[in-house]
């Protein structure tokens, strides 16, 4: 009993009754024993915590949902929408931009350039890589057009404003800039990229300005034909002249590439495509460039002299049309356009409608010849006023009657002389003014010249049973009808091309991408007079400048024959539709005997000076047939002049 621990005794409780025995373990159905309650004195207050499975089966079907949703997406990305979206990630990163075409050049005859394109750029930028977003800052586009608008020339407002455009990744923030530009906006960007590596608080804010390669337009030789040439327009389309017409030749075809890009550069380890753009056609004209300048130079200077409104130069080849030169003044500058006058931005010699005065005589006195109504030498009797219809005709100058030839009437530009030789056209005077208009049609007056230029003008010719009861004695020397420049000089050409009018032709060809040259059709031809006649008046055109008589001694080239006749009409004031000041004109070709050179002047309202035709357009005659006859190496012929009679004595 020793080695056994002793009983253990109940501690006292209070009375009640005692336990029956055998109920002292519980068993089944028995009750729990109950524990004495803790004394709340005895000891901290025990905090029992909730069951945790509660929890846990609301997380895990959070995450079962979360799943669900997730497996949904998934498919509906990669199987239901897969294309789709597909579509719109190519989209994104895949970039597309037009390769311009090269435009095409312009030559004159022996190819030097006139007119030609340089490498230039066209400044654009990706507005997405100027968000918050793309930056981390708010003012990205503010910042980037503060450091661009000077550099390209732009408003820095209106830079910010585009580049923050939305829906789109790409802007064109300047068209046209020279290497010179993008480079200075390439080495800034670079600086601040190569800062924004080291330095975190630095933000490149030109990473998404890039540039496309282009071509400007530009002209070498300055405002030199630029009647002829025209301009391009900021949209790259011809906007005047050569420029306009054969746009279509010299733009050529664009092209298109298509690359991955990231960052706003491509990737070159991806893969592009792409379309080759196609270069214009060079256009090669029939102007020498030479002979274009002293041209230009000579009729710049006498309307500055003259202190005139405008004035045109033309000078064309007899024997093939092809027009040398075709000058204006004043003119414009086609490389800055920002500088010309707006009255000046046109060729004024194809455009101007005006009268062409006493160098139209020419005509009548081909249809007297032709008609054989007269010859050289029949006389004619001038008296000092003539009354036709409702008016008194006189001539230029007041004089006593004069007893001339039919040269003479030519030679002194008598324009009652003219009135009466066309006179006997016909039986009566109706019949006279059909037979007139006739022949002035067969020289294309009233019609377009050929030379398909834009903003040329016809003229103005009535038909025959339209004339008024003045303009029937006034159109035969050169009032009542309008002319331009060109169709003056084109009368000229055809007497020296022995009476075969020759369409005029400003184009030789074209030479396409592979450097095939294409000529220019052949331009049509029409016998005006025979060439007989066409001889003879060639014989009398030289006493207007040979004879001391003649109106045109001004216009006399030592050692060369000269044929030529000279013009001063009333002027009609294109602001006003009244007369108001003067045409003065001079037309000719050289050598008279052998022609080769047409030449024709006119200057619009003279103001300082004289403002008769043989007078100040006389010397720019001369000045420039002297220059081209040297150029294109043309011999005097060395046979004596004809010297017809101018008068007779009764």
């Amino acid at each position: 009993m020793s080695d056994r621990e002793p009983p253990r005794r109940r501690p006292p409780g209070p009375a009640g009754p005692a336990r029956r025995p055998g109920r002292n373990r519980p068993g089944p159905g028995a009750r729990p024993v109950r524990r004495p309650a803790a004394n709340r004195s005895d000891g901290p207050r025990l905090i029992r915590l909730g069951s945790p499975r509660p929890r846990l089966r609301m997380v895990s079907l959070a995450l079962t949902l979360v799943m669900i949703a997730f497996v949904v997406r998934l498919l509906q990305v990669q199987a239901v929408d897969a294309g789709t979206y597909a579509a719109k990630a190519e989209q994104n990163r895949y970039v597309g931009r037009t390769l311009a075409a090269e435009r095409g050049g312009i030559t004159d005859r022996d190819g030097v350039e006139l007119a030609t394109s340089v490498d230039a750029y066209d400044i654009t930028a990706d507005p997405t890589m100027f968000t918050r977003e793309a930056t981390e800052v708010g003012d990205a586009p503010e910042q980037a057009a503060a450091l661009l608008g000077p550099i390209i020339g732009q408003d820095v407002d209106t830079v910010a404003r585009k580049l923050r455009t939305e829906n789109t990744r790409y802007v064109l923030l300047a068209h046209r800039r020279t290497p010179q530009v993008w480079q200075q906006i390439k080495d800034l960007k670079g600086t601040l990229g190569t800062k924004a590596e080291t330095d975190r608080s630095t933000v490149n804010v030109l990473a998404g300005v890039l540039a496309v390669p282009a071509s400007k337009r530009v002209y070498p030789n300055g405002d030199l034909a630029a009647g002829i040439l025209g301009w391009v327009n900021a949209e790259g389309k011809g906007g005047g002249g050569i420029e306009q017409q054969l746009d279509k030749e010299l733009t050529g075809k664009d092209g298109k590439i298509r690359y991955a890009q990231s960052g706003g550069r491509q990737v070159p380890t991806v893969g592009s495509t792409e379309t080759p753009a196609v270069a214009g056609s060079d256009v090669e004209l029939t102007i020498d460039r030479d002979i274009q300048w002293a041209a230009q130079d000579a009729i710049t200077e006498q309307v500055k002299k003259s202190r005139a409104d405008r004035g045109y130069v033309i000078v064309q080849d007899t024997r093939t049309g092809q027009i040398l030169a075709m000058a204006n003044a004043p003119g414009f500058d086609p490389n800055d356009l920002t500088q010309a006058d707006a009255a000046a931005m046109g060729n004024a010699a194809l455009q101007d409608a005006y009268e062409p005065g006493s160098t139209a005589k020419l005509m009548s006195m081909a249809a007297v010849l032709q008609e054989n109504a007269a010859t050289p030498a029949t006389h004619v009797v001038v008296p000092n006023r003539l009354h036709r219809g409702d008016r008194l005709f006189q001539d230029d100058v007041d004089h006593k009657t004069w007893n001339l030839t039919l040269n003479g009437v030519l030679a002194m530009s008598s324009n009652i002389g003219t009135i009466l030789a066309t006179g006997q056209l016909g039986k009566t005077q109706k019949q006279a003014n059909q037979v007139l208009y006739s022949y002035l049609r067969k020289f294309g007056i009233g019609s377009h010249t050929g030379l398909g230029f834009p903003g040329e003008t016809a003229g103005i010719l009535a038909p025959a049973d339209k004339w008024s009861t003045s303009q029937q004695y006034t159109i035969p020397f050169g009032q009542g009808v309008s002319i331009n420049a060109m169709q003056a000089a084109s009368v000229y050409s055809t007497i020296a091309n022995g009476g075969v009018r020759v369409e005029p032709t400003l184009v030789r060809g074209t030479k396409g991408p592979d450097g095939r040259f294409t000529p220019a059709a052949e331009p049509r031809k029409t016998r005006v007079v025979s060439e007989k006649t066409a001889k003879t008046l060639a014989q009398m055109l030289e006493s207007v400048v040979d004879d001391k008589q003649g109106t045109g001694i001004r216009a006399r080239i030592p050692g060369y024959r000269v044929a030529g006749k000279t013009g001063t009409a009333n002027r009609v004031d294109p602001a006003t539709g009244k007369y108001h000041g003067y045409t003065s004109s001079f037309a000719g070709f050289a050598p008279a005997d052998k022609p080769r050179i047409t030449v024709y002047c006119a200057i619009q309202n003279a103001t300082k000076g004289s403002y008769f035709g043989g007078q100040i357009c006389g010397p720019v005659f001369k000045q420039v047939m002297e220059f081209a006859l040297k150029t294109l190496q043309v011999p005097p012929t060395g046979a004596p002049a004809a010297r017809l009679p101018v008068e007779f004595k009764p």
